[in-house]
C-alpha cells in the first residue's frame, strides 16, 4: 500500500516450496522471482529451449571450423512456461521493467496493421515461479480472474478452471502458443527471445504475415550497464534482407543493475512471406563510457497453416 508516510508491507500469503520436478497446476498463486508481481497460473506451455550458452556433448555436436560460432548447431530441450494473469495492483510498480500489455493480437477488421492487447497477461518460465498459498477467495485482482477461475476450497490449489478458460485456451491456441525459446549470453548480459506467430492479413493485393517477439534482457553480473542501441537483421523467405538500427528499445534505454537486473519488452515484425529469420545485437554502455555489443540469438519466424479464422476474436471479451 502506498501511503504518504511510506510503503507498508502487508501479508499476501504463505510461501510454498518451489517445485524442482513436475509442473504447477492451474490456479497456483505465485510471486515472479525477477519482477516481483503477484500472479496466478492459467495453464502450462511446453516449449523447446535453444540455449546457445550450453555446449552440447561431443557426440551430439557437429565439428565446426574456428570463427563460425554463430552458425553452431544448438540442441533444443523441453522447458515449461506458464500463461499467467498479473495482479493489476502490481502493474504500476513493474511497468518500467516489464510491459504489462505485451500479449497482442491482430484485430479482426480492415486495418491490416491494427493490434490490440490483453492487459495483465504474461508468460513465465518455471524457475521464475515462487509459489504461495492464500486464504483469500479472490487473491488476484484482474478482470479475467473470476471469468476464468472459481474458488473451490476442497481442491489444491483452491482455484479451479471454469469452462470459459478452457474454451478461451482452445479458441486462441494458435495465437497464444509458445513453442520456441532462444537464449544467449554475452559479457554477462543474457538475452532471451520468444517469437509468436500472430496471423496473416491481406494488404494491397499481397499477403502480410505478422509475428510478435518477447525479449528479456538480464544482467547476470555486478556491473551497472545501460542499453543504448539495437541492430537487427531481418531475412524474409522472399529473398529480402532488412537492416534496422535505432536508439534503445520501445522508446527506452533501460539500465540493468544488481538491484534491477532485468528488462522485458515485446515488439512486432511483418513479412510478405510465410517465414524468415531475425538476428542482431544490442549495444550497451558501461559506467566508464566504453561500449560493448551483446548478441541477440538468431530465431526463425514460422507461420502456421491454419490461419486466422473468420470472425476471430479472443473471447470471452470484445474489442474496446
Amino acid at each position: 500500500n502506498n501511503r504518504p508516510e511510506g510503503k507498508i508491507l502487508e501479508t499476501v500469503g504463505v510461501f510454498e516450496a518451489p517445485k524442482q520436478h513436475g509442473k504447477y497446476e492451474t490456479g497456483q498463486l505465485f510471486l515472479h522471482s525477477v519482477f516481483g508481481y503477484r500472479g496466478i497460473v492459467l495453464f502450462p506451455w511446453h516449449a523447446r529451449l535453444y540455449d546457445r550458452d550450453v555446449t552440447p556433448p561431443t557426440s551430439e555436436s557437429k565439428s565446426e571450423p574456428p570463427g563460425t560460432r554463430g552458425s553452431k548447431e544448438v540442441k533444443g530441450k523441453t522447458h515449461t512456461y506458464y500463461q499467467v494473469l498479473i495482479d493489476t495492483r502490481d502493474c504500476p510498480h513493474i511497468s518500467q521493467r516489464s510491459q504489462t500489455e505485451a500479449v497482442t493480437f491482430l484485430a479482426n477488421h480492415d486495418d491490416s496493421r491494427a493490434l490490440y492487447a490483453i492487459p495483465g497477461l504474461d508468460y513465465v518460465s518455471h524457475e521464475d515461479v515462487l509459489p504461495y498459498s492464500s486464504t483469500d477467495q479472490v487473491p488476484i485482482q484482474h478482470e479475467l480472474f473470476e471469468r476464468f477461475l472459481t474458488f473451490n476450497p476442497s481442491k489444491v490449489p483452491p482455484f479451479v478452471p471454469r469452462d470459459t478458460l478452457r474454451a478461451w485456451q482452445e479458441k486462441n491456441h494458435p495465437w497464444l502458443e509458445l513453442s520456441d525459446v532462444h537464449r544467449e549470453t554475452t559479457e554477462n548480459i543474457r538475452v532471451t527471445v520468444i517469437p509468436f506467430y500472430m496471423g496473416m492479413r491481406e494488404a494491397q493485393n499481397s499477403h502480410v504475415y505478422w509475428w510478435r517477439y518477447c525479449i528479456r534482457l538480464e544482467n547476470m553480473g555486478n556491473e551497472v550497464v545501460q542499453l543504448r542501441e539495437r541492430h537487427w537483421r531481418i531475412f524474409s523467405l522472399s529473398g529480402t534482407l532488412e537492416t534496422v538500427r535505432g536508439r534503445g528499445v520501445v522508446g527506452r534505454e533501460p539500465v540493468l543493475s544488481k538491484e534491477q537486473p532485468a528488462f522485458q519488452y515485446s515488439s512486432h515484425v511483418s513479412l510478405q512471406a510465410p517465414s524468415g529469420h531475425m538476428w542482431g545485437s544490442y549495444r550497451f554502455e558501461r559506467p566508464n563510457g566504453t561500449f560493448f555489443d551483446v548478441r541477440i540469438p538468431p530465431f526463425s519466424l514460422e507461420s502456421k497453416k491454419d490461419d486466422t479464422p473468420d470472425g476471430f476474436l479472443p473471447g470471452p471479451f470484445s474489442l474496446a
